[in-house]
This record gives structure tokens, C-alpha cells and sequence, in this order.
């Protein structure tokens, strides 16, 4: 029961993460909207609304570490499971890894397609 606390102290670092890529979201969606209003470059909106989804992904995989992470706390505190908040803490941070990979993936592809935007307006000139 002394350890409860320790899934709790990564939650804050994990709302930051949240309220990152939230505003990622929110800026590539208004971009695209922007895109879609002017009618053009059709190939690269569907690539950003791929890197959308992918954000989105990441979202939902931060939403589930967190949440595991709460539950573990509770199961340790409350309850005094420890091989049971143990496991779950691990389940969280394996989801935490994997929206942080996603959000690597998300980095590599957005410059790609800042790079594929920036031949094609020189291609245009």
C-alpha cells in the first residue's frame, strides 16, 4: 500500500502529451478545412487527414494509459493488489509508448509532406 502513489506521479506527464497533441489536432484540422475550402492539392489533404487519424490514434492510446494508470493506483491503494497494479502499470506505460511512437511517426510524415508541398508550389513557379 506505500506505493500507490508512484502511477499517479506519470499522469501529469501524460497530460501534457494529451494537450500537445490536442493542439497538433486542432491545427492540422483547421489546415486541412482551409485546404478542403480552396479545393486543392487533393493528394496531400488525404495525407493529412492519414496524419489526423494517426494523432487521433495517439490520443486514444494516451486516454488508455491514463486511465490504467488511475486504476492501478486505486487497485494498490485501496485494495492492496500489488502484482495486479504492477501489471496494469505495465499495460499503461506499453500504451504510452505506443502513442509516443505514434506521434514519432506522425513527426516524420508531417515534414515529408511540408517537403512534397514545397516541390509542388516550386513545380508551380
Amino acid at each position: 500500500m506505500e506505493n500507490w502513489y508512484l502511477p499517479i506521479t506519470i499522469v501529469p506527464g501524460l497530460g501534457l502529451l494529451i494537450l500537445s497533441t490536442s493542439n497538433l489536432m486542432v491545427t492540422l484540422s483547421n489546415e486541412i478545412s482551409a485546404m478542403i475550402e480552396n479545393s486543392k492539392e487533393k493528394a496531400i489533404i488525404a495525407r493529412k487527414l492519414k496524419q489526423l487519424k494517426l494523432l487521433n490514434m495517439a490520443m486514444v492510446f494516451f486516454y488508455v494509459a491514463v486511465a490504467l494508470l488511475l486504476v492501478s493506483a486505486v487497485c494498490n491503494g485501496l485494495y492492496a493488489i500489488d502484482k495486479a497494479s504492477l501489471y496494469i502499470s505495465v499495460l499503461a506505460i506499453v500504451f504510452a509508448i505506443i502513442g509516443l511512437f505514434s506521434l514519432v511517426l506522425f513527426s516524420f510524415r508531417a515534414v515529408s509532406i511540408r517537403q512534397n508541398q514545397f516541390k509542388n508550389k516550386q513545380d508551380k513557379i
